[in-house]
């Protein structure tokens, strides 16, 4: 939340200016509880989105530290970041085949620099004052990068029992952008994976995932391409899974039942590890020789977009 290419800034969920004094930031701030609150028939992700609002810009103290670093900087954009750690980490780790968020970040490059124009001298792409500048589809595609690149984190902490493969060609037709994120193997199930940044909350209806920045059905969309891959490979998946950003859901799990037959949850990333582990709600666990067979199978058939 509020670090994303393609989020509302702090001010913007409150409804101010950068520029707003004080008093116009409060006024602003209760009258976004108000509007929000879900006993007053609000949505409460949104309630939830206001009040962090107001603790990364409601005292002066605050406000100024937020406005020195509002947004993201383009390092920490411009590339997957390793998580920190105080020592080396020797445990082993997931087996990972292509590369989380390639496609969309080349595909971004490209459009960025057409965007700006021939002849101009395009230093930085990932300078936060140019991204948040640029189109909206543009912001989608590193927002949904930086997504793919965070998600490939947690798997490969999951540890040696799990594989991944990122990027993995779901189209029968040769379309670049039909794809599945991440298709992740592991002792609770063969699971395809869609990370996602929509710049704010979200909700659910029927078994899908709606709001104002929500375009198509990205639930039926990736059951749908999950169904090319299980007929190419010959492999039977055990469920679906949709990756979000923390706080863009109410709950870190909800459970979405079965679409076109297939379950599906949707999880906050800092969740993610714990669905992985558990599975999801209805689905089959793979044990014994069947992981092993499930692994040769998608290894000899997958292809990376």
């Amino acid at each position: 939340m509020f670090d994303s290419p393609v989020s509302a800034s702090a001010y913007e969920v409150l409804g101010v200016g950068a520029e707003a004094d004080d008093e116009a930031l409060r006024r602003a701030y209760r009258l976004r509880l108000r509007q929000s609150h879900p006993d007053a028939g609000g949505d409460a992700a949104v309630f939830i989105q206001v009040q962090r609002a107001w603790e990364l810009i409601g005292t002066p103290e605050a406000r100024a530290a937020y406005d020195r670093g509002r947004g993201s900087s383009s390092a920490e954009w411009a590339g997957p970041q390793a998580p920190a750690s105080p020592r080396p980490d020797t445990r082993p780790r997931a087996r990972s085949y292509g590369q989380p968020g390639g496609w969309r970040r080349e595909r971004y490059l490209t459009l960025i620099r057409e965007w700006v124009g021939r002849g101009v001298d395009l230093a930085d792409p990932y300078d936060p004052q140019l991204v948040r500048s640029a189109p909206h589809d543009l912001r989608r595609l590193l927002a949904d990068a930086l997504a793919e690149e965070a998600t490939a984190r947690v798997v490969a902490d999951l540890g040696m029992g799990y594989t991944v493969w990122h990027d993995v060609a779901a189209s029968r037709d040769g379309v670049p952008d039909d794809k599945i994120d991440h298709v992740v193997l592991g002792p609770s199930g063969l699971y395809a994976v869609l990370s996602e940044d929509f710049g704010g909350p979200v909700g659910f209806r029927r078994g899908e995932i709606v709001g104002p920045h929500v375009v198509g059905a990205p639930v039926t969309g990736l059951v749908s391409r999950l169904r090319v891959i299980a007929r190419s490979a010959g492999v039977r998946f055990s469920g679906a899974i949709v990756v979000l950003p923390d706080g863009d859901t109410l709950d870190a799990i909800t459970q979405l039942g079965k679409v076109r037959g297939t379950p599906v949850a949707v999880a906050a990333r800092s969740a993610l590890s714990t669905v992985l582990r558990q599975g999801v709600a209805g689905a089959r666990e793979i044990g014994g020789t069947e992981l092993f067979d499930i692994r040769t199978r998608l290894q000899q058939r997958v292809r990376h977009v």
